[in-house]
């Protein structure tokens, strides 16, 4: 599945509306979000993970979504499932996203 940009005003009918979401925050002048772009892709497209809706959002577009979940940088990654926030914090390599990511795979089951 490939991923979404979204925004304050669509995150939460997103995350009630699919029973699993991570999101991205990003910032353009970040350079491991810039690094970690190509995993995330890959993840995104394993098909292992069809069922997780995987969103982009930048930061500083955001304001909403970033104090809700208490931004701190970026990349920060935030998990919801069955529209409650999960997990979330910086991660800054591939191994920590995706721990993340296959947390996030089998937390509603």
């Amino acid at each position: 599945m490939a991923i979404q940009t979204s925004s304050d005003a669509e995150l939460r009918s997103i995350i009630f509306d699919k029973e699993r979401v991570l999101v991205k925050f990003i910032d353009e002048n970040c350079s491991v979000c810039q690094e970690l772009a190509p995993s995330i892709e890959r993840l995104a497209d394993d098909s292992r993970y069809q069922h997780i809706t995987f969103l982009r959002m930048d930061a500083s577009e955001n304001p909403v979504s970033s104090k809700e979940v208490k931004l701190s940088g970026t990349p920060f990654f935030a998990t919801y499932c069955n529209g409650t926030l999960k997990d979330c914090g910086l991660f800054s390599s591939e191994k920590e996203v995706e721990a993340l990511v296959e947390t996030l795979s089998t937390c509603c089951e």
